[in-house]
């Protein structure tokens, strides 16, 4: 991920380890775009704590930093099973947290090269996934994105923005539509943060004006990441992107949803089985620690929603781009 410092531009992932795994270094999330803030988590509870708070989050980027936290529980000989079980409450819904564990658990022989090889592995699927859905971008095509589906939320790369990034790359000239993703804005501040730094031309929007956009024929596509694609092809992602889906459905235009295989939970048959997080009310209430509603308001705050497979064009995978019949007969 390129970040533009005084001093030039810098090539920085969103989360690494350090000290031969005794430290766990990340990006903090909650400060941009304002400051480029660093966190250090020295073990497995301090771990829990950066994925709970969002200080990282994005399905993959949480997986990794999963990894890391069971790799740091074995090398400061602390009760691994106790650290995956306290890790996996981190948050229900983002399948990658789950299958990092697990990838983890069953192989503990050299922990620090075990998380660094998972976390390898995820940005090369990231990067295959981006070649892939590059394909599907043409010269001026206008794209809509929401939340934050790019570098921060996967290490490097990004699922949703890899494409963009690949297509940038190739000097395809393009457009993104970035909606602002209440109630954490993570496409105000994420999105259009990882989008300035790579110089891609976008604008930010707020979340109520995307069905304005596609009515007036301004959007070409729609692009997504999940956390989380269930057996029958739904998916589980950012609150909010089940509505662009019906609208994109209503206008004709194409939605796209991008993600490594590693997201696809055969075990769940149907997105209603999804275990859908619900968060803090002061996410809604507040803004930067102002107060917004009155105070005796009560909030409902879910986390994701889920986008039935019906709405569902494709999904941009590091195997392929696949339509929803092809994913669930590959699986």
């Amino acid at each position: 991920m390129k970040v533009k410092r005084d001093d030039g531009v810098e090539d920085i992932q969103a989360v690494w380890m350090e000290d031969e795994g005794e430290t766990v270094k990340m990006i903090d999330q909650r400060f941009l775009p304002s400051e480029l803030k660093f966190y250090s988590a020295e073990n497995y509870e301090e771990i829990y704590r950066a994925i709970k708070e969002m200080m990282v989050r994005g399905a993959p980027a949480i997986g990794v930093t999963a990894a890391y936290g069971i790799a740091q529980a074995e090398i400061q000989g602390e009760d691994v099973e106790e650290a995956s079980e306290r890790i996996r409450s981190a948050r229900p819904t983002a399948y990658d947290l789950f299958h990092a564990v697990d990838h983890m658990l069953d192989n503990l022989e050299r922990p620090c090269k075990s998380a660094e090889k998972y976390t390898g592995s995820v940005i090369e699927r990231c990067r295959e996934i981006g070649e892939n859905g590059a394909e599907l971008i043409k010269e001026g095509t206008n794209i809509l994105t929401h939340c934050n589906a790019g570098a921060l939320a996967t290490v490097d790369f990004g699922t949703a923005l890899a494409p963009m990034r690949i297509a940038d790359r190739d000097g395809k000239d393009m457009h993104i539509y970035v909606d602002e993703t209440r109630p954490r804005l993570q496409g105000a501040r994420l999105t259009a943060w990882e989008l300035y730094n790579e110089d891609i031309s976008h604008s930010v929007i707020v979340d109520n004006a995307s069905g304005h956009f596609m009515q007036r024929g301004e959007i070409d596509m729609v692009m997504v990441g999940t956390d989380r694609i269930v057996a029958n092809g739904d998916i589980a992602n950012k609150i909010g992107t089940y509505e662009k889906a019906v609208l994109a459905k209503e206008n004709d235009i194409p939605f796209y949803v991008a993600a490594p295989v590693t997201t696809y939970d055969d075990s769940t048959e149907r997105g209603k089985d999804i275990l859908i997080e619900n968060r803090e009310d002061e996410e809604v209430k507040e803004i930067n620690g102002n107060m917004i509603t009155p105070e005796e308001s009560d909030v409902e705050n879910p986390a994701f929603d889920v986008t039935p497979v019906d709405y569902i064009t494709g999904y941009i995978t590091e195997k392929g781009i696949f339509s929803p019949s092809e994913l669930k007969n590959m699986f």
